[in-house]
């Protein structure tokens, strides 16, 4: 299909606000954890070793990105069959009434092992709706705009979207902190936060009312594309190139931006009101460098921006990290303008990353596609922060390990993309009548 005859939406607007919208709150939901490892430490997880209790949350974070690539799977099945729109109500309630249930648990004080049970089974149903979360958001958005703002709109609502959820977190926090300072924010401030999920719940009814389906999907004439599609000939080897570049992109996310609250907390020493406003200035300005690095790959090619931001930040990242833990918590303003450079890097890598993904699956497959690569990948780069808190035996070691962690996801990030073609322009091509894995072309 050429952009000429591209088919549009009747209210992209709507579309594209539901999607950053709804990527934005659902990573509010998933990240509300890493704002409060503390007292989930100490009230569902408690242990004699400090670090032993954040790990135990970060597992618990951990537990939640596993199951991220099952939900992908099987509500992307639903998004490709039956419509992007229908499904994005359903796991955006899904995520915030699981989010909301989290601030119900009883503590481990009360009720002994039953609350890390609980806790960890409401984890696996909000990882479950967030891998359906990718299937929509990821493809509603970039489906119902033209060819020209396609790059942009993947920095906006795949890294931009996770700044504004961060931000949203911050704010929060700051908030909630001010109203339960010290002790009351470890006994009762933890669960409004958690409450506040229930945000995503309500936009799952905007969406329901003001958005159209897809015209991509409307449009679309093929019959519905087997899952194993996704497993066999080129798709096996499109497949594993996907996951190793958003593995990559993901780590360095999950390193900089998920790990910054507890690095900053727990290593550092930066007070708590301090910390939120460090955590929501380096997150509004996520969403300005997401939207400028998506927007350079519409001009420059995905493959290009990816890999000149990935090689700058095999040494960026790494350099950061050591003057974020040398600057200390008294030095303010040194730390907070070196989290803001850290976390615009960071993010600018994978901006292009969701459109780069649709670009690589016909619409029949596109959101199974692009959500069991994301997630898949961002379930490796996950797990990495958990894999930093259990190799530190002391916090004094975290800054180290989380250094060494950096430079080995970027360097795959960086392989990935080279091995990777250029996709720009690919949903435009005219496809086969039966639709298979989208060819690989000439790298730019």
């Amino acid at each position: 299909m050429t952009p000429d005859i591209a088919p549009r939406s009747k209210s992209p607007r709507a579309a594209v606000f539901a999607s950053v919208a709804g990527w934005s709150f659902d990573l509010f939901d998933l990240f509300l954890l890493l704002y409060v490892a503390g007292p989930i430490s100490k009230n569902i997880f408690p242990s004699t070793s400090p670090t032993l209790g954040i790990a135990a949350v970060f597992g618990s974070f951990a537990v939640t990105v596993v199951m991220r690539p099952a939900g992908a799977a099987i509500f992307g099945e639903l998004a490709d069959r039956k419509g992007r729109k229908a499904v994005m109500v359903l796991v955006m309630g899904g995520v915030g009434l699981t989010t909301a249930a989290m601030g119900l648990v009883p503590t481990h004080a009360a009720v002994g092992v039953l609350a890390p049970i609980l806790f960890l089974a409401l984890r696996i149903a909000q990882g479950l709706f967030v891998g359906g979360v990718t299937a929509t958001t990821h493809t509603l958005g970039t489906e119902s705009i033209g060819p020209r703002w396609r790059g942009l709109m993947s920095g906006l609502i795949g890294a931009g979207g996770a700044g504004l959820g961060a931000a949203l977190a911050s704010l929060a926090y700051i908030v909630v902190t001010a109203l339960f300072p010290g002790p009351a924010f470890d006994q009762w401030g933890w669960r409004v936060l958690f409450f506040c999920g229930l945000l995503s719940a309500l936009l799952s009814l905007f969406v329901l009312r003001k958005v159209d389906e897809s015209p991509e999907f409307q449009a679309k004439r093929q019959a519905p594309v087997p899952f194993r599609e996704l497993l066999r000939g080129r798709g096996k080897k499109i497949l594993a190139l996907n996951i190793a570049v958003a593995a990559g992109g993901g780590a360095q996310y999950y390193l900089t931006s998920g790990y910054l609250p507890t690095l900053l907390s727990e290593v550092v020493g930066v007070p708590a009101a301090q910390r939120g406003i460090v955590l929501l200035l380096s997150s509004v300005v996520v969403v300005g460098a997401a939207i400028g690095a998506g927007e350079l790959s519409e001009r420059l090619g995905r493959r290009r921006t990816m890999l000149g931001f990935g090689l700058c930040n095999l040494v960026a990242l790494p350099v950061l990290t050591g003057g974020i833990t040398s600057a200390g918590g008294d030095r303010g303003t040194v730390v907070a303008l070196l989290c803001v450079v850290m976390v615009m890097l960071s993010n600018a890598a994978y901006s292009p990353l969701m459109i780069f993904l649709n670009e690589r699956y016909p619409t029949g497959l596109r959101a199974r596609g692009t959500a069991v690569s994301w997630n898949l990948g961002f379930m490796l780069g996950g797990l990495m922060p958990t894999l930093v808190s259990l190799l530190s035996p002391e916090l004094a070691d975290v800054p180290s390990r989380l250094a060494m962690f950096l430079v080995g996801a970027t360097v795959v990030f960086v392989l990935a993309v080279l091995a990777s073609p250029e996709t720009r322009g690919a949903l435009d091509r005219e496809r086969d009548a039966r639709p298979t894995v989208a060819d690989d072309v000439t790298p730019a």
